[in-house]
């Protein structure tokens, strides 16, 4: 039986204006310019640049609040917001040294992408059109490292509902045996056993080459798990043999797409780092500068003031397209002074965090020393700085910082942190580059095992249990130690 009742709650939903802000937040420098110029495009009320119109009159007599939305219905607000001193935020871009423009961009050169490098060398080959079509799909589905991770029946049966080509198994292996061909060398291979083995049968066939393509065909499992041993036995190789065999392999690519980038959207996603924010040390002291070349001065446009305000007093004279003009400019209006705002809001939310993290971690700043990073967590930053976790954690997400030993992104200062002897705190990336120069300079024909470090860290005074050291060197991306070594 159905029954209707009448239910009162409390509910928190997001204004326009603050979902607006979070998202601002979140842009790194690059990324907000591009978001301000696309604001600039759709709203004709914002405009850049300092207002130099002389100040309209701001009393309230002189505008008429009251409005007719489209229903013919009245309806109040007030344009008061609109037309004071607060046209012209009261942030300001901030003057970045010469030696901090010199610094600002680190650019990464751009080319041709894989796939149109591989096309073009496809358009050379003998092929026929419907070859040539095969090999233009199967390029077009190679990933962003080379491979292609598809079966050939999945190819065809793509082929077929895609494109409408029957085209048979044999017929699409023929071309992808010519793409396999093409440079660089490894690319469309299927995994990476393939990818090797193609590199090796491009390479001159000197013994050392041919036996590493026996291994990497037959023994390819007990040489990626570094079972050398066996290898040795196996193959009735002596120890020089199968180092130069090693040598042959490791020099190889196992990544062949990487060495192109430019072309696709993901590869043009990001083609330079561009700090947010520049820390400079000068006689002992930081200073904090907010590179903000890219936000220029936001205000309202004088003219659409002007307009609305012609229109909303003309009430003797409204039709129905003067209702929706006043309706436009007014809702224009508003989310010209909402976005003003939002980005006054962000520039004061990252300046704000990051000089919680410059206080929290000045030793650092000031000596680039990494064992002088204090542990600290998103918490830290929000108490300090007075915004909940989420808004600390929307600004360290792809944010980056200039200093005077290079650059860095604001998750490098986050760290959890663990207890040495004393009890003192200190932060696990301390551990972490202490286990790291360990490793490094270990011996690599006898590698130093995870229990073998946890009792290095015990002697420094650093009481850490063997798994814990594991979880550490699993973040830091070093393998085990069977895998490290070397003959």
């Amino acid at each position: 039986m159905f029954r209707q009742k009448l239910q009162q709650k409390l509910q928190q939903r997001l204004s326009p204006q603050q979902i607006q802000y979070v998202r601002l937040l979140e842009l790194p420098a690059m990324e907000m310019d591009e978001r301000i110029k696309q604001e600039l495009e759709e709203n004709p009320v914002l405009e850049e640049g300092y207002d130099t119109s002389p100040e309209h009159d701001t009393d309230e007599d002189a505008f008429d609040r009251e409005d007719v939305n489209a229903s013919g219905e009245n309806t109040d607000f007030s344009l008061g917001d609109y037309l004071t001193e607060d046209d012209i935020p009261d942030y300001k871009l901030a003057q970045i040294s010469s030696q901090a423009e010199r610094k600002e961009d680190i650019p990464f050169t751009s080319g041709p992408s894989l796939h149109e490098h591989l096309a073009e060398q496809l358009h050379l080959r003998d092929l026929s059109e419907q070859e040539q079509r095969i090999g233009e799909y199967i390029i077009g589905n190679l990933d962003d490292d080379g491979y292609l991770r598809r079966s050939v029946e999945a190819v065809a049966d793509d082929l077929v509902f895609r494109a409408g080509e029957d085209v048979d198994h044999a017929a699409i292996r023929s071309v992808l045996s010519v793409i396999q061909d093409l440079d660089p060398a490894g690319v469309a291979a299927h995994n990476l056993q393939e990818c090797l083995l193609l590199q090796l049968e491009k390479k001159k066939q000197t013994p050392s080459v041919q036996q590493a393509i026996e291994i990497v065909k037959n023994h390819f499992d007990a040489f990626a798990r570094k079972h050398y041993e066996k290898i040795l036995k196996t193959m009735n190789m002596d120890d020089t043999a199968l180092k130069h065999v090693i040598h042959e392999i490791t020099s190889l690519n196992p990544k062949p797409g990487n060495s192109w980038s430019g072309g696709g959207a993901e590869e043009m996603k990001m083609n330079q780092v561009t700090p947010d924010f520049i820390v400079e040390v000068h006689n002992g002291e930081l200073t904090l500068i907010m590179n903000q070349r890219g936000v220029p001065d936001l205000h309202i446009s004088r003219e659409y003031a002007a307009m609305f305000q012609d229109y909303t007093a003309n009430k003797a004279n409204r039709t129905s397209e003067m209702r929706e003009a006043i309706q436009f400019v007014k809702q224009k209006l508003e989310a010209a002074q909402w976005f003003i705002e939002s980005v006054r809001q962000r520039y004061e939310t990252l300046q704000r965090t990051m000089q919680t993290i410059i206080l929290l971690q000045r030793d650092f700043f000031l000596s680039g020393d990494e064992s002088k990073l204090r542990p600290m967590i998103l918490k830290d930053v929000a108490e300090h700085a007075g915004y909940d976790i989420s808004t600390i954690s929307r600004v360290s997400n792809s944010k980056y910082v200039q200093t005077n030993f290079g650059i860095y992104s604001l998750k490098f200062f986050f760290s959890e942190y663990t207890q040495n002897d004393s009890g003192e705190e200190i932060s696990t990336r301390e551990v972490k580059q202490i286990m790291k120069d360990t490793i490094l300079r270990e011996d690599k024909q006898n590698p130093v095992t995870d229990g073998a470090l946890a009792a290095i860290l015990k002697a420094k005074g650093y009481l850490l249990a063997r798994r814990t050291v594991a979880k550490y060197r699993e973040q830091m991306n070093i393998p085990v130690a069977r895998l490290r070594k070397e003959l």
